[in-house]
C-alpha cells in the first residue's frame, strides 16, 4: 500500500491545484488518476487497492467515495501453457532438486536409525552425526549454545563431524528447504494438475488399510478448493504407488522427504497435519510460523527461491497447471467441464494449433459422409436425350464417372447412381426406387443394425433424401405403381447380379 500511496501522492503533487486534504479529492481527480494507470493486473491492483483504502477515511466526500467504488473490468490474464521444451526443462529441474533432497534425507534417516539402534562407537564421528540428527528431530537445530545476543552457535565437535556449519551440513540433512519444497509442489502440480493453493494447503495423504496384498500402497489425497463453492469444496483422490514413474511413487517420496518436519510440527500442534512442511533458513519475526523454525505451504517468495536455484527465467504454477490440464491430462482438474473448456482449453494457442488438422480431418470426413448419404443425382421431369438407362437412374455421362478414372467408363455399383451427379432421376424411376427403399429397410431386421448400417445405410439414406425431396404424395403414389418388372430389377440389384 505504501508504494500505491507514494505514486498517488506524486500524481496529486503534479496537478495545477494540488489537493491539501482528503476532502479536496474530487471524482474528476480520481478518474484522471484511474485513466493514467497502466493496463493489466498491476494497474488494476493500484486502483482497487488504493480506492478500497481511501474509501474507509471519514473525511472523503461521498461523491469521491462513489467514484472510487465503481467496479473496474476484470483483467484476464493472458497466460499460455508452457511449450513442450519449456515443460520438460521445468520438470527436469524440479525432479533434479527434489530427487537430490529426497536421497539426502533418506540417507540421513537411515543413519539416524542406526544411531538409535546403538550401531556406532560412542563419541565417534558417525555417533556425533547421529546425535546431531536426533537433536534436529527434537528441536529443529543441531546441538548448540545460545549467546548473550540471542544468536545460536553450533557446538564445534558437531560442526566438525557434520562437515560444516552451513544449512547443507546441518538441518538440510533431514528437512526440505524452501526451494526444495517448491520443487515438490511443481511435481505435484505436474502430476495431478492441482491448483497451487490446493497443493499448499494439502493435508498429509494417508495409506489406506485395504491397499491390497500386492505390496503397493494406495494413498487417499484429501483436497480442498474453497473457490468451487459451497458443497463442492472437498475432493478425494486415490493414487497407488505401483513403482517408479507412477503417481503414487511421488506421494511416497514426498511423505519420506517431509516425515521429520511433519512429525515436529504435529507434535507441537496436531491440527497442522499438512504435507508441505519445510525448514525455514531464517526463522524469526520476518518469517512468522505457527511452529518455529518450520513453515507450512507455499510462501510468496518461494517461486523466487526456486528461480534463483534453477536459473530458469520463470515458470509460475498457474502456467504449469494449465499445461497439464489442457495438454497432458486433457480433463478438468477441480473445475467444471465448462470452465475447463472456456478458460484452459479453447484460449490456448497450442490447443488451437493442434486442433487445425483434427478439425480439417473431421470436416473432410463429414463431407465424405454427406456425399455418401445425400442424394447427388439430379431430378428431371422426363428422360433426357442420350441418357443411358441403369437399374436405378439414367446416366448422362457414363465415360466420365466421379468414381472411376475419367474416360475409362463407370465401374461403380448401380446403388451408387443416387450418389452420382451424372445420374438423372425422373418419374419413371420413382416406383422402382420406392420399392428399393422398402426392400433395403426390410433387410435391417435380418442383418442387425451394425451390419445393415455398414452395407446398406448409405444407399438407404440417399433414398430417404429422395423421398423427402419428392414429398409424401408423390412417393405414396409411386409406391402404388410398382410393377413386377421393377421388383425383379430390385431383386437382382440386391443380390448383386448386376455387379458380376
Amino acid at each position: 500500500m505504501w508504494f500505491y500511496l507514494l505514486a498517488f501522492g506524486r500524481f496529486c503533487a503534479g496537478q495545477d491545484i494540488p489537493p491539501q486534504r482528503l476532502e479536496d479529492l474530487t471524482p474528476a481527480l480520481w478518474n484522471r488518476w484511474r485513466m493514467r494507470r497502466p493496463e493489466g493486473i498491476y494497474g488494476y491492483h493500484q486502483v482497487t487497492s488504493l480506492g478500497g483504502f481511501l474509501r474507509k477515511q471519514a473525511d472523503l466526500s461521498e461523491a469521491t467515495r462513489s467514484a472510487m467504488a465503481k467496479r473496474l473490468p476484470t483483467v484476464r490474464t493472458k497466460e499460455q501453457a508452457l511449450a513442450p521444451d519449456e515443460f520438460q526443462e521445468v520438470r527436469a529441474a524440479a525432479r533434479k532438486i527434489f530427487r537430490s533432497a529426497h536421497l539426502r534425507i533418506q540417507s540421513n534417516t537411515a543413519h539416524l536409525h542406526q544411531w538409535r539402534a546403538g550401531a556406532f562407537e560412542p563419541q565417534s564421528r558417525d555417533w556425533l552425526i547421529g546425535e546431531a540428527l536426533d537433536a534436529l528431530t527434537r528441536t529443529g537445530y543441531v546441538p548448540h549454545i545460545r549467546r548473550d545476543n540471542g544468536w545460536k552457535r553450533n557446538l564445534p565437535q558437531y560442526v566438525t563431524a557434520l562437515g560444516g556449519d552451513n544449512a547443507q551440513w546441518t538441518w538440510m540433512r533431514l528437512f526440505l528447504s524452501r526451494a526444495e519444497a517448491y520443487a515438490l509442489s511443481v511435481l505435484l502440480v505436474m502430476e495431478f494438475g492441482l491448483n497451487a493453493t490446493v497443493v499448499s494447503d494439502m493435508c498429509t495423504p494417508r495409506a489406506m488399510s485395504d491397499s491390497g496384498s500386492g505390496g503397493f500402497p494406495t494413498y487417499r489425497m484429501e483436497l480442498e478448493k474453497p473457490r468451487r463453492g459451497a458443497g463442492r469444496h472437498f475432493e478425494t483422490r486415490n493414487v497407488t504407488d505401483g513403482g517408479a514413474d507412477t503417481p503414487g511413487r511421488l506421494i511416497t517420496q514426498a511423505l519420506e522427504a517431509t516425515s521429520h518436519a511433519r512429525a515436529f510440527v504435529t507434535a507441537a500442534d496436531n491440527s497442522l497435519d499438512f504435507l508441505l512442511v519445510w525448514r525455514n533458513s531464517q526463522p524469526g519475526s520476518r518469517n512468522l510460523s505457527p511452529v518455529t523454525p518450520f513453515s507450512i505451504g507455499l510462501t510468496k517468495n518461494a517461486a523466487d527461491c526456486w528461480l534463483n536455484e534453477t536459473g530458469l527465467t520463470g515458470a509460475p504454477l498457474r502456467r504449469m497447471r494449465k499445461t497439464v490440464n489442457a495438454l497432458h491430462r486433457r480433463e478438468p482438474g477441480q473445475n467444471s467441464q465448462e470452465t475447463h473448456d472456456s478458460v484452459y482449453v479453447l484460449p490456448e494457442p497450442q490447443v488451437q494449433e493442434a486442433s487445425v488438422p483434427i478439425i480439417a480431418k473431421g470436416a473432410e470426413s463429414a463431407l465424405a459422409h454427406a456425399q455418401q448419404v445425400v442424394l447427388r443425382a439430379q431430378l428431371a421431369a422426363s428422360a433426357e436425350a442420350g441418357g443411358q438407362e441403369t437399374p436405378t437412374a439414367d446416366c448422362s455421362d457414363y465415360e466420365n464417372s466421379p468414381f472411376s478414372t475419367p474416360g475409362m467408363g463407370c465401374n461403380a455399383s448401380f446403388l451408387m447412381c443416387t450418389a452420382c451427379p451424372n445420374a438423372r432421376i425422373h418419374p419413371k424411376h420413382h416406383p422402382r426406387l420406392g420399392y428399393l427403399h422398402r426392400s433395403i429397410a426390410s433387410l435391417r431386421s435380418v442383418l442387425g443394425d451394425e451390419i445393415w448400417a455398414e452395407e446398406w445405410g448409405s444407399p438407404f439414406m440417399r433414398l430417404e433424401d429422395l423421398k423427402a425431396r419428392l414429398g409424401d404424395a408423390i412417393w405414396t403414389d409411386a409406391s402404388a405403381r410398382v410393377s413386377s418388372g421393377d421388383k425383379e430389377v430390385v431383386k437382382r440389384l440386391l443380390e448383386g447380379q448386376y455387379d458380376l
